[in-house]
């Protein structure tokens, strides 16, 4: 059986980005994991990208910068790692 590091290595993804994915999709962060694996590796990093952008946004509505600047540092990241399908400017 993998472990959760086996498997959080192979999804090419943060635990960061996971969990973003997580929260936006409302699902458990190993389900979220084997999404966001297959998003990475179907065309669908833009999905991904708006996800966090999701979040973000609703960390500013829920009035806590802490997790909107931890976000924008998560988003910053994804498109650094994943520029081929990422537009460049950040929320």
């Amino acid at each position: 059986m993998l472990t959760y590091e086996e498997c959080l290595a192979m999804s090419d993804l943060t635990e960061e980005e996971i969990d973003a994915i997580a929260v936006h999709e409302h699902m458990d962060t190993m389900i979220a994991m084997a999404l966001g694996h297959y998003l990475v590796t179907h065309d669908g990093e833009q999905k991904i990208r708006q996800i966090i952008l999701d979040d973000i946004n609703e960390a500013r509505k829920a009035g806590d910068p802490a997790k909107e600047r931890l976000l924008r540092g998560v988003l910053q990241h994804f498109i650094t790692t994943h520029p081929a399908h990422s537009r460049s400017a950040v929320a």
